[in-house]
């Protein structure tokens, strides 16, 4: 998670909400990290966890992240959650709960419905308080 939480500080520094990702190989190793690249360049896309699971199949050479894990700062969008599905992520490790527009604990809940063909493990809470600080602190300074 502190991967991630750099990432996110980096997001931050850029202009980005701090969203930060890493996915880790089955040995726990850094295949890729990302952090949130929707302004620049412009792509609605561009989340983290999008950006790091696009890098780690680009290293891995497969589409199919199957042993591999993704530790990320905020509880992945409904967007992201398919993504990860899609990947065969094995394990989801987030920091901060999303009650507005996270998809994995609130929202449509996207591995407990019956049309998601792959559910990884979920761990969330991980370094909440971190990973919570970072965001509020980011859109406290937007608002001044």
């Amino acid at each position: 998670m502190a991967i991630a939480l750099e990432q996110a500080r980096r997001a931050a520094e850029a202009g980005e909400v701090p969203v930060g990702a890493v996915v880790l190989d089955a040995a726990g190793q850094v295949v890729a990290q990302a952090h949130n690249r929707v302004e620049a360049p412009p792509d609605p896309s561009g989340h983290a966890e999008i950006l790091a699971l696009r890098a780690a199949a680009q290293v891995l050479g497969t589409p199919r992240l199957v042993n591999c894990d993704l530790v990320v700062t905020l509880e992945p969008c409904a967007m992201c959650a398919q993504a990860i599905a899609h990947a065969r992520i094995r394990r989801l490790i987030f920091g901060a709960y999303d009650p507005k527009g996270g998809g994995v604990e609130h929202g449509p809940r996207i591995f407990t419905q019956p049309t998601c063909h792959h559910r990884p493990e979920v761990i969330g809470g991980v370094e909440e308080t971190a990973a919570s600080a970072l965001l509020k602190n980011f859109f406290a300074a937007r608002r001044q």
